[in-house]
């Protein structure tokens, strides 16, 4: 692979919302791919702070599915603050993503003011839709020495992501960010029927997949590099 290769590699991983396949399995031996790139992840003093649950028991897939989240309303009155409500708007500010990737009532003058407490649902199809779920556990017990908040930590999390993202981009495999799991109650509920250790914090879940169809409504923009890169001096 050259570099223009490993370049278009990069700016074609994306979070895939199709629906996948589910009488598609994936390979053993191309999960284990994706999950080898994972531990070669660069860390913060090498800690390697991370744990892996695979899921790929249907009979789970299909538990968890029938769990319930709910969004909190700081999420809702943030999110809103960075939507764009037109393909041209967001073309022109490079950042955030569109309106219509959420539901009307999130829009709602309620949502914008903080003030909507939605109510719970199930996770349903982005869960149960899918022949492997992985779940990222978070040790906050390996933390790089002197690192206030585990700053570096988090980073190590993200740095292990790209490796599974990229990796799993190049074996044609589509994924999707859950980031629900993270939040409570649900990620204690998932804990719980899991067995995960109750030192370890989920910070989200990765469903992988091959999917049915074309993502298409999701316009993706990016800064230009001159619009964030500075020579010399800010």
């Amino acid at each position: 692979m050259n570099e223009q290769e490993l370049l278009q590699l990069i700016k074609d991983r994306k979070s895939t919302r199709a629906p996948f396949d589910e009488n598609h399995p994936i390979d053993p031996a191309v999960l284990q791919t994706i999950l080898e790139a994972a531990t070669w992840a660069p860390t913060a003093h090498n800690m390697q702070n991370f744990e892996i649950v695979v899921i790929d028991d249907k009979s789970i897939l299909t538990k968890l599915s029938e769990l319930k989240s709910t969004v909190s309303p700081v999420f809702l009155q943030e999110n809103y603050q960075q939507l764009s409500f037109t393909e041209d708007e967001l073309k022109k500010k490079k950042t955030g993503i569109l309106a219509n990737q959420f539901p009307p009532a999130w829009l709602s003058p309620e949502a914008q003011q903080g003030k909507m407490n939605p109510s719970a649902s199930k996770l349903g199809g982005q869960v149960g839709n899918g022949p492997v779920l992985l779940l990222i556990l978070y040790d906050p017990n390996r933390r790089a020495p002197a690192s206030e908040g585990d700053f570096l930590g988090v980073m190590s999390l993200g740095f292990m992501l790209e490796n599974v993202w990229l990796m799993a981009t190049a074996q044609g495999l589509a994924l999707h960010i859950i980031s629900a799991f993270g939040n409570e109650p649900l990620s204690s509920e998932v804990k719980k029927m899991l067995n995960i250790p109750a030192s370890l914090q989920i910070t989200l879940g990765v469903r992988l997949g091959y999917p049915l169809g074309k993502d298409t409504h999701r316009l993706r923009v990016r800064r230009d590099v001159k619009d964030f890169v500075s020579f010399n001096k800010y």
